[in-house]
Protein backbone atom coordinates (compact mmCIF):
# COMPACT_ATOMS: atom_id res chain seq x y z
CA UNK A 1 0.00 0.00 0.00
CA UNK A 2 1.10 3.45 -0.44
CA UNK A 3 0.11 6.98 0.96
CA UNK A 4 -0.67 9.59 -1.72
CA UNK A 5 -2.73 12.18 -2.53
CA UNK A 6 -4.40 11.70 0.92
CA UNK A 7 -5.46 8.43 0.97
CA UNK A 8 -4.46 4.90 0.79
CA UNK A 9 -3.76 2.80 -2.58
CA UNK A 10 -3.23 -0.76 -2.85
CA UNK A 11 -1.06 -2.34 -5.82
CA UNK A 12 -2.77 -4.91 -7.73
CA UNK A 13 -2.42 -6.62 -11.16
CA UNK A 14 -4.05 -7.89 -14.13
CA UNK A 15 -2.77 -11.42 -14.04
CA UNK A 16 -2.20 -13.02 -17.89
CA UNK A 17 -0.27 -11.07 -20.96
CA UNK A 18 -1.23 -9.26 -23.82
CA UNK A 19 -2.57 -11.02 -26.46
CA UNK A 20 -4.62 -14.03 -24.22
CA UNK A 21 -8.21 -14.49 -24.04
CA UNK A 22 -10.12 -11.93 -23.00
CA UNK A 23 -11.36 -13.71 -19.70
CA UNK A 24 -8.40 -12.90 -17.51
CA UNK A 25 -8.59 -9.17 -18.39
CA UNK A 26 -10.57 -7.89 -16.36
CA UNK A 27 -9.39 -9.87 -13.28
CA UNK A 28 -7.94 -8.11 -10.62
CA UNK A 29 -6.05 -10.00 -8.17
CA UNK A 30 -2.98 -8.92 -5.18
CA UNK A 31 0.62 -9.98 -6.29
CA UNK A 32 1.42 -13.36 -4.74
CA UNK A 33 3.37 -16.66 -5.59
CA UNK A 34 5.14 -19.83 -4.74
CA UNK A 35 7.62 -19.65 -1.98
CA UNK A 36 10.87 -20.92 -3.53
CA UNK A 37 13.44 -23.05 -1.75
CA UNK A 38 14.77 -21.28 1.44
CA UNK A 39 12.15 -18.54 1.24
CA UNK A 40 10.23 -17.45 4.08
CA UNK A 41 6.51 -16.89 3.17
CA UNK A 42 7.19 -12.83 4.11
CA UNK A 43 10.15 -13.52 2.09
CA UNK A 44 8.22 -14.54 -0.74
CA UNK A 45 5.44 -11.84 -0.29
CA UNK A 46 8.27 -9.08 -0.62
CA UNK A 47 10.27 -11.05 -3.57
CA UNK A 48 6.42 -12.03 -5.44
CA UNK A 49 5.37 -7.87 -4.91
CA UNK A 50 8.56 -6.57 -6.35
CA UNK A 51 8.25 -8.85 -9.06
CA UNK A 52 4.92 -8.22 -10.57
CA UNK A 53 4.19 -4.51 -9.53
CA UNK A 54 7.52 -3.39 -9.94
CA UNK A 55 7.73 -1.78 -6.17
CA UNK A 56 9.53 -2.69 -3.59
CA UNK A 57 7.21 -2.71 -0.26
CA UNK A 58 8.38 -3.02 3.60
CA UNK A 59 6.48 -5.87 5.65
CA UNK A 60 3.91 -3.94 8.16
CA UNK A 61 2.03 -7.29 9.13
CA UNK A 62 0.56 -10.49 8.34
CA UNK A 63 -2.85 -10.34 7.60
CA UNK A 64 -3.41 -13.82 7.16
CA UNK A 65 -4.07 -17.09 5.34
CA UNK A 66 -6.35 -18.26 2.13
CA UNK A 67 -7.35 -21.79 1.66
CA UNK A 68 -8.20 -23.30 -1.69
CA UNK A 69 -8.39 -25.95 -4.28
CA UNK A 70 -8.36 -25.11 -7.49
CA UNK A 71 -8.10 -27.33 -10.91
CA UNK A 72 -4.71 -27.85 -12.57
CA UNK A 73 -6.46 -27.49 -15.87
CA UNK A 74 -2.54 -28.22 -17.72
CA UNK A 75 -2.17 -31.11 -15.71
CA UNK A 76 -5.14 -33.53 -16.72
CA UNK A 77 -7.50 -31.60 -14.68
CA UNK A 78 -5.44 -32.71 -11.63
CA UNK A 79 -7.12 -31.20 -8.21
CA UNK A 80 -4.60 -28.98 -6.16
CA UNK A 81 -4.41 -27.40 -2.62
CA UNK A 82 -3.12 -23.99 -1.97
CA UNK A 83 -2.70 -22.07 1.46
CA UNK A 84 -1.90 -18.27 0.57
CA UNK A 85 -0.38 -15.92 3.09
CA UNK A 86 -1.37 -12.20 2.47
CA UNK A 87 0.56 -9.26 4.27
CA UNK A 88 0.30 -5.52 4.20
CA UNK A 89 2.89 -4.09 3.15
CA UNK A 90 3.82 -0.52 2.90
CA UNK A 91 6.06 1.26 -0.14
CA UNK A 92 9.13 2.20 -0.08
CA UNK A 93 10.69 2.62 -3.82
CA UNK A 94 9.73 1.89 -7.37
CA UNK A 95 7.61 2.60 -9.96
CA UNK A 96 3.96 1.01 -9.78
CA UNK A 97 3.56 -1.41 -13.51
CA UNK A 98 7.87 -1.44 -14.07
CA UNK A 99 7.19 -5.05 -14.56
CA UNK A 100 10.28 -7.31 -15.37
CA UNK A 101 10.64 -9.03 -18.76
CA UNK A 102 10.47 -12.58 -17.41
CA UNK A 103 7.35 -11.65 -15.93
CA UNK A 104 5.52 -10.34 -18.44
CA UNK A 105 3.61 -13.72 -19.54
CA UNK A 106 1.97 -13.67 -15.67
CA UNK A 107 1.01 -9.87 -15.35
CA UNK A 108 -0.48 -7.72 -17.87
CA UNK A 109 0.00 -4.95 -15.71
CA UNK A 110 -0.04 -3.32 -12.34
CA UNK A 111 -1.46 -0.33 -11.09
CA UNK A 112 -2.54 1.93 -7.94
CA UNK A 113 -6.20 1.12 -6.47
CA UNK A 114 -7.44 2.85 -3.55
CA UNK A 115 -7.60 0.96 -0.75
CA UNK A 116 -10.74 1.87 0.33
CA UNK A 117 -12.27 0.61 -3.37
CA UNK A 118 -10.04 -2.91 -3.20
CA UNK A 119 -12.74 -4.92 -1.06
CA UNK A 120 -15.46 -4.16 -3.63
CA UNK A 121 -13.34 -4.45 -6.75
CA UNK A 122 -10.80 -7.30 -6.49
CA UNK A 123 -11.98 -10.84 -8.44
CA UNK A 124 -11.65 -13.26 -5.68
CA UNK A 125 -13.32 -13.44 -2.49
CA UNK A 126 -10.45 -14.50 0.17
CA UNK A 127 -8.61 -11.42 -1.67
CA UNK A 128 -11.49 -8.90 -1.12
CA UNK A 129 -11.24 -10.41 2.60
CA UNK A 130 -7.81 -10.09 2.69
CA UNK A 131 -8.40 -6.29 1.24
CA UNK A 132 -11.18 -5.30 4.32
CA UNK A 133 -8.44 -6.56 7.10
CA UNK A 134 -6.11 -4.60 5.20
CA UNK A 135 -8.26 -1.47 4.97
CA UNK A 136 -8.99 -2.22 9.23
CA UNK A 137 -5.74 -2.36 9.47
CA UNK A 138 -4.66 1.28 8.10
CA UNK A 139 -7.76 2.31 9.77
CA UNK A 140 -7.26 1.70 13.28
CA UNK A 141 -3.03 2.83 12.74
CA UNK A 142 -3.32 5.53 10.54
CA UNK A 143 -1.32 7.72 12.62
CA UNK A 144 1.63 5.71 13.18
CA UNK A 145 1.49 4.46 9.24
CA UNK A 146 1.67 7.81 8.03
CA UNK A 147 4.42 8.59 10.22
CA UNK A 148 6.49 5.41 9.13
Amino acid sequence: MRHMQEKWWAAVIEPGREGEPEDRKHVVALPKGNVDAGEKPAQTAEREVNEETGIEATLIVKLGDIKYVYVRKWAGNEQAFKVVSFFLMKYHAGQIGDIKPDMQHEVRRAYWLPLTEAPGKLSYNGERQMAQKALEYVEANHEKLAQS
